[in-house]
């Protein structure tokens, strides 16, 4: 008996059929550094601007008497002061020996100043000065040696400054090389409020097992009485957008210990052994908490297979890995210390860490069911103003396959949706128009097709949708439309029930509804255009899967081959080449033109059975742009004749939960 663990997951349904110009992707998705604070910072911590300011206010100190002048004399001619001089006007005046310059008062109280010629006074000037009775005073100033040693000390002084910061500035980028090998990891404390198991909806199973470490950390005498041993590492894997990293936030939350947040690319770095630095560091720390959690995000930057690739793989790379695999469970243990990463890559991971003592378990994080998805749609609709007419279970039915964070981005469509159409509220229409953008891409409304192009597409398009209304297997048809959105020209979409394996008669339904609308062309216009090319990718795909890995081919027998794998994802160059023979081959190709064929005549006899619904279809598109898969099924019935009874016994074509 064969594990159904073992077994690789079933495919995601494939994309509805559209029809665009070369290539139609069809309707339907499967699915710091933180900035300084304040100014720059000069030597001793003042910011620079300051040391401007103290030289600009050192020289205005040391030359500002020289250029501001500081008397209320008035300026004088050195005649005129000789004229006052004679006439008996002058009370008293000093003279400067070094710089001549004259500075007095009159008798009338004024004062005065002026400059004297080079040989003032004569002899002449001594006895007139005498005669009129003019106090005079000479003076020679005392030179001030300081004022003198100014001009020679201040280019020393600035050079010497220049000198000290230049040397600083060195000492910091040389702490800044220092410090390279230390964790860049972010602590965050109980204290901190953060995400906690509430605000995760869903995933009961996943929290559970996560509840252990964090009850193991809380109270370790509960789990050591009976001697069982916390798993040392917990790997949380799953698609993107699934909420791995918000498990993560939320048992920072929880935890009441220390947590450390780290990714895996803040390990590596352009200088050789940074990365194996990072990690003994990060554990370092985790060590002085006593009880810690650490999260490593992306952990398959670090953690891809040695020795992969072209050349022996990256040394860096492997460097790093080997310490975490040191620190993790080498010959010092760590004990009190949970690691807790996350990948969406877990195919790529070395087996060194995945195996026991390291990461002891392996948490999938898959994508939600209807009960997980309405709880997440609620937990992202708290804070909206939701209309009366926004029904949550019914949303939550049409978005199978849709990850958490398809559905936050979903709810956000929405609101944006509302403010476009003038609403106060979001409401039904809002999330379908939602719906349509996300699942089927935006409309371009610059696109106009010829009236040939228009009635080409609705065929088409009309091909894959009565073919998806009648085929007993394939998924339930929601909505048919020619209008230009993303990269096709039309698009029929459909809502894919909850399943978890795909059966042969479910494949083969969607490969014929997939080649309906090139067989509508080659029916209608008895020729074929470029708009079926990513049909034929699609069906292609569906069919080499069924031949190669899936074992329902009768000739080929119940015998899997994979791909020829990347030598980037670990094989080796010269062993990951085809494992089978060139019979094997020609027999394998040969099955995948059968199938292909067999469902091509398949869906021209039941388009050719239901001519006259293709009709109406393609008419009522023609008329209306978009109809719902409820009226598809109406039109097929009216061409039938026989309103009132299905198409097909057991085919339903209302879509669950539209």
């Amino acid at each position: 008996m064969i594990a159904m663990s073992n077994l690789p997951p079933p495919p995601p349904p494939p994309p509805p059929p559209g029809r665009g110009p070369g290539r139609a992707p069809g309707g339907q998705g499967g699915e710091g550094q933180e900035g300084r604070k304040g100014p720059f910072k000069g030597p001793g911590g003042l910011p620079r601007w300051s040391i401007w300011v103290l030289l600009g206010v050192l020289a205005l100190l040391l030359f500002g008497s020289r250029l501001i002048p500081t008397s209320s004399a008035d300026k004088i001619g050195f005649g005129a002061f000789e004229t006052k001089l004679q006439s008996g006007l002058v009370k008293e005046f000093r003279l400067n020996n070094q710089t001549l310059k004259i500075s007095g008062q009159l008798t009338n109280g004024d004062k005065f100043s002026t400059t004297a010629p080079v040989g003032f006074p004569n002899e002449d000037d001594r006895k007139l000065i005498e005669l009129k009775g003019v106090d005079f005073k000479p003076t020679t100033p005392e030179s001030n040696w300081f004022t003198s040693l100014i001009p020679l000390l201040l280019p020393i002084i600035l050079f010497i400054g220049f000198i000290v910061w230049m040397n600083r500035r060195a000492q910091g980028q040389m702490g800044n090389v220092m410090s390279i090998g230390r964790s860049k990891a972010k602590a965050y404390t109980t204290d901190r409020p953060s995400t906690t198991f509430a605000d995760v909806a869903g995933y009961e199973s996943v929290k559970q097992e996560i509840k252990e470490v964090v009850d193991f950390l809380r109270m370790p005498e509960r789990f050591k009485e009976i001697g069982a041993k916390v798993p040392k590492g917990m790997l949380l894997v799953g698609p993107p957008g699934t909420g791995k990293t918000l498990f993560a936030r939320a048992v920072a939350g929880e935890a009441g210990v220390g947590f450390l947040s780290v990714t895996g690319s803040d390990f590596m770095e352009m200088f050789v052994g940074v990365g194996a630095s990072r990690v003994r560091d990060l554990f370092q720390q985790a060590r002085k908490m006593g009880r810690a959690i650490i999260f490593i995000d992306e952990i398959d930057s670090i953690g891809r297979k040695r020795g992969a690739g072209l050349g022996g793989g990256h040394d860096e790379r492997e460097q790093t890995l080997n310490q975490l695999l040191a620190e993790m469970d080498g010959f010092e243990t760590s004990e009190g210390i949970v690691i807790l990463a996350a990948t969406n890559r877990p195919d790529i991971l070395d087996p060194a860490l995945l195996r026991p003592g390291r990461f002891d378990r392996q948490i999938v994080v898959p994508l939600p069911e209807y009960e997980e998805r309405l709880a997440i749609l609620k937990v992202h609709s708290r804070d909206k103003r939701m209309g009366s007419d926004a029904d949550l279970p019914v949303m939550a039915k049409g978005t199978p396959g849709m990850s958490g964070a398809d559905l936050a981005n979903l709810v956000n469509e929405a609101a944006l949706q509302a403010v476009r159409r003038g609403s106060k509220q979001i409401e039904r229409i809002d999330f379908e128009s939602a719906r349509d953008r996300i699942m089927m891409g935006a409309r371009r409304e610059s696109l106009i097709l010829s009236a040939e192009e228009r009635r080409t597409t609705a065929y088409h398009e009309g091909g894959h949708a009565v073919l998806a209304a009648v085929l007993p297997n394939g998924d339930p048809l929601h909505k048919v439309t020619i209008l230009p959105r993303g990269m096709a020209l039309g698009v029929t979409q459909t809502l894919p029930e909850e399943r978890h394996s795909f059966s042969k008669d479910y494949i083969e339904d969607r490969i014929c509804m997939a080649l309906g609308g090139r067989v509508a062309e080659q029916l209608i216009f008895s020729q074929q255009t470029t708009g079926a090319s990513n049909d034929l990718e699609v069906v292609t795909g569906l069919a080499r899967r069924m031949v190669r890995e899936w074992g329902m081919s009768e000739k080929v027998g119940p015998m899997a081959w994979h791909g020829q794998q990347q030598v980037f994802l670990g094989e080796d160059l010269m062993t990951g080449g085809r494992e089978y023979s060139d019979s094997t081959a020609r027999l394998m190709d040969e099955e995948i033109q059968r199938i292909l064929t067999e469902q091509e005549v398949r869906a021209s006899k039941m388009l050719a059975q239901h001519r006259a619904g293709l009709d109406l279809v393609a008419a009522a598109l023609l008329e209306k742009e978009t109809i719902d898969g409820t009226d598809v099924a109406k039109l097929i019935q009216q061409g039938l004749g026989e309103p009132g009874r299905s198409p097909v016994e057991g085919t339903t074509g209302v879509p669950t939960g539209s």
